[in-house]
């Protein structure tokens, strides 16, 4: 019992340093400025820091959108919510024939540095394995995972 409670502690502890909430006052002007810059709209915004990194999650018309910005306010990564007609016929095409019968759940558009983009999703059927795959513009699967 001792052990599964300092397991439990070591987890929360190295969670909590490793990635940690804080007030926008923490946040770099550079960082905040770029941000609201942005998405001057946002709702729901909550900051955290892993690292040096600067993170935020917010959304924009009841859409999720998480960001990752460096500490001189350098956009590393932007994850978004998207919907099935948002995705590249390439990406469209590709499900259409390498998932027949599958549903789209999940769905989400990141854009990283250097302009990638890519889309991940859950890919689920009633009778066949479920999977997460990750598309890029293209169509390429560059992940496919059972779920």
């Amino acid at each position: 019992m001792k052990k599964q409670i300092l397991t439990v502690a070591a987890l929360l502890i190295s969670g909590f340093i490793s990635a940690q909430d804080i007030p926008k006052s923490q946040v770099p002007s550079v960082v905040s400025n770029q941000f609201e810059k942005t998405f001057p709209n946002a709702t729901d915004v909550e900051w955290e820091m892993k690292r040096d990194t600067y993170k935020v999650d917010f959304e924009v018309s009841n859409i999720d959108h998480t960001m990752w910005y460096t500490s001189t306010g350098e956009l590393i990564k932007h994850k978004e919510d998207i919907t099935v007609a948002d995705l590249p016929k390439a990406v469209s095409d590709k499900i259409n024939t390498s998932f027949s019968g599958y549903s789209i759940d999940d769905l989400e558009r990141i854009s990283v540095t250097g302009g990638d983009v890519i889309y991940k999703m859950e890919l689920n059927a009633t009778l066949q394995q479920d999977w997460d795959v990750t598309f890029n513009a293209e169509g390429k699967i560059l992940s496919q995972k059972a779920d």
